[in-house]
Order: structure tokens, then sequence, then C-alpha cells
């Protein structure tokens, strides 16, 4: 077996400490608001429009039960609501409410206000360039799960 040359550790390295940086950005934004960094994901998820649990749960690595535990403490609290899917009987769709979709928008800000703080440094042609590899790497990820 090969070893790692120090290069892979290094971006190995690099990308873990990038993935821990952000999850805790999503926690200190996602707790003023009153979410975990879970609800957080699914109620910005759901910006875009309604979508089943089965996708939901495909777009957030989680299992359906865990989901429909989510869904039902964020139905609780009147953000998100189901309702029948428009071609199979047997599932429902998950839609914000307005009261979800305002408080989607404000963890949506806040997270990206604190990533663009962070990489305000940047120049145009860093941004292209770290934009660029970014989305290599999660097209490979999805070709290639």
């Amino acid at each position: 077996m090969a070893t790692k040359t120090a290069r892979d550790t290094e971006l190995v390295g690099s990308l873990v400490t990038l993935m821990h940086v952000l999850q805790d950005l999503y926690a200190e934004t996602s707790r003023p608001l009153g979410l975990t960094p879970q609800q957080a994901h699914l109620i910005c998820v759901l910006l875009d429009g309604p979508l089943g649990m089965t996708e939901l749960s495909r777009i957030m690595s989680i299992e359906r039960s865990s989901l429909t535990s989510m869904v039902d403490r964020l139905e609780r609290r009147s953000l998100v609501a189901r309702s029948a899917h428009p071609t199979d009987r047997r599932a429902c769709q998950i839609a914000l409410t307005d009261e979800g979709r305002t408080l989607a928008h404000q963890a949506h800000d806040a997270y990206a206000g604190r990533v663009e703080a962070l990489t305000t440094d940047l120049t145009p042609s860093h941004r292209s360039h770290v934009l660029a590899a970014l989305n290599r790497i999660v097209t490979a990820a999805t070709k290639h799960p």
C-alpha cells in the first residue's frame, strides 16, 4: 500500500479543518435563532421550495426516522407544514410556513455573512480558484459517493 504524500495529507487535513470551521459557524449562527444546525440546514434547503421526505433525507444525509423527528419539531413550532404529494398519495411534501421562510432567510443571511467575513481578504482571482476547486470536489463526490 502506498504511503500518502505530505501534500495529500495536508490537503485532507485542511479540508477536514474547513469542514469543522463551517460546522462551528453553522452552530454559532443557528443557536441565536433557536435552531439546531440541522434544523437551520433543513429550513434553508426548503427555501427552494417544498420537498418530499426521501429527497430531504438524501440532501441532508440523514435517516428518514431522524428527519421525521426533526420535521415534527419544526412543524410544532409552525416553521414547516406537511402537505399531500401531488402525484404520490402515500407521500407528503414539506414546505416552509411564512414564519419558517422568514427564519430560514435569517439563518441563511447570518451564515453567509460569517462566511463572507472569513473570505473578505480573498482577491477575485483567489475566490474564483477556490470556487472552481470546491466545485470539482463536490462534483467528484456526487459522481463517486
